[in-house]
């Protein structure tokens, strides 16, 4: 049965919208066929992350002025933006795209928010550590207005330095992740020197509840001067050895959220930094999939701009598009579609390809142009792209087919950002 309710959205600019909407379940834009990344939303209590949750996802969570709103964590399908071949590739059947914007599904996790001193207990810090575990890459949601302090409770706009707030997120993580490792160290370090069981398979055990593999351990090692004797590393050296493993295995971006009513003064500060910021507003960006949704605009996540299509607008909600509109010319969108494709793209070195059946129709075999999309690594070839799409594939895999050019490519060929390829197998 359809439920039809009036909802307000409070816009973040002084005004609302109230818009009559049909309350459905949102179904993903496409579906693509690819290991599902999973993105943390992290940060202090009251920074914005449930309402970037709820832009991204277009879930029904609550969101609230107070900290500690979210308890426990919520899942939902986020997805990455791209540029459909078909285009390009004059592909006129393509059905998988909307007017050349290809979107790709990805977990999202609205975890709860972390205080000084989490790793601790203090807070809910053990249930959002326990969360991260999962997490692929995080997005550390900041509160760029000032308007929250260090554990997120309201304070007057301005009133507190965000920069404060980057830190110690990767802090927490760190110490966490040291709790686990030091975890009868000595003993099992020791062991392990007279067994000669290498520290790699050492650590990776240790650490395999957070995601950590022999090769991630190797590689933090590598990059680190320590003694030869595990048993023998103090503590900053164990942290030194976590830290560099966080690195690998849990990137973070910043996203600087509640820009649209930041000081000029943080601003400033955030864009000095020496990291990766992205400047966003998760409030707009919720206003615009809200109003699309209800048939007043014409809006896809990470369009620079939207066309009016409803009729009988009343002067508020006049008033609300014209002062949407001026935010997202000015800043080039809401910038929350953007942070989902900086970590994808520029965190975890994703690329996106298609295989398909037919490299001349680029389609599968009953006629489905461009059907599948895979998000993987950027240096994954043929041969591992055959194994993405079926283990049968890859076990009997021959050769591939770059549909542009018509060459065929070897296992071992490193594909590129989308490359549209056949792959060819014993039948």
């Amino acid at each position: 049965m359809m439920i039809v309710i009036m909802m307000t959205v409070f816009c973040g600019w002084g005004c609302v919208i109230e818009v009559v909407y049909s309350r459905i379940k949102i179904k993903s834009l496409t579906c693509e066929k690819s290991v599902m990344i999973s993105i943390a939303l992290a940060g202090k209590p009251n920074s914005g992350k449930s309402t970037f949750f709820k832009a991204a996802t277009m879930a029904d969570v609550e969101i609230a002025n107070y900290p500690f709103t979210t308890i426990d964590a919520n899942h939902g399908i986020a997805h990455l933006r791209v540029e459909c071949p078909c285009k390009e590739l004059q592909l006129e059947d393509c059905r998988s795209c909307r007017d050349g914007v290809r979107f790709l599904p990805l977990e999202l996790i609205d975890v709860a928010g972390l205080v000084p001193d989490a790793h601790k207990g203090r807070g809910l810090g053990n249930a959002f550590l326990d969360h991260l575990s999962r997490a692929d890459a995080i997005i550390h949601v900041i509160d760029a207005s000032g308007m929250t302090d260090i554990e997120g409770n309201p304070i007057g706009r301005g009133e507190h330095d965000p920069l404060e707030d980057i830190g110690f997120l990767e802090r927490e993580i760190d110490m966490w992740i040291l709790g686990i490792l030091q975890r009868n160290w000595k003993r099992i370090s020791k062991k392990g020197g007279i067994e000669r069981i290498p520290i790699e398979r050492i650590i990776a055990e240790q650490l395999g509840g957070v995601g950590v593999d022999e090769r991630d351990v190797r590689t933090a090692l590598s990059r680190l001067e320590l003694g030869e004797k595990p048993e023998t590393w103090s503590e900053d050296e164990l942290l030194r050895v976590v830290e560099e493993i966080r690195r690998l295995k849990k990137p973070i971006i910043i996203a600087a959220n509640k820009v649209d009513i930041a000081p000029e003064e943080n601003i400033k500060k955030l864009e000095e930094l020496d990291r990766d910021v992205i400047f966003l507003s998760s409030a707009a960006e919720l206003a615009l999939m809200t109003a699309a949704k209800t048939g007043v605009i014409t809006y896809l996540p990470g369009d620079r701009g939207f066309r009016v299509i409803g009729r009988g607008l009343s002067e508020a909600q006049r008033r609300a598009l014209e002062r949407l509109e001026s935010f997202v010319e000015r800043n080039n969108g809401t910038g929350l579609q953007e942070c989902v494709n900086r970590v994808v793209f520029d965190l975890l070195e994703k690329i996106v390809v298609y295989p398909v059946e037919d490299e001349n129709r680029c389609s599968d075999k009953n006629g489905r142009v461009l059907p599948d999309a895979f998000i993987v690594d950027r240096s994954c070839t043929t041969r591992e792209l055959a194994y993405k799409v079926h283990t049968e594939i890859g076990d009997s895999f021959l050769f591939g087919i770059d549909a542009r050019t018509r060459m065929r490519i070897g296992e071992r060929h490193v594909l590129k950002d989308g490359d549209v390829i056949k792959i060819a197998s014993v039948k």
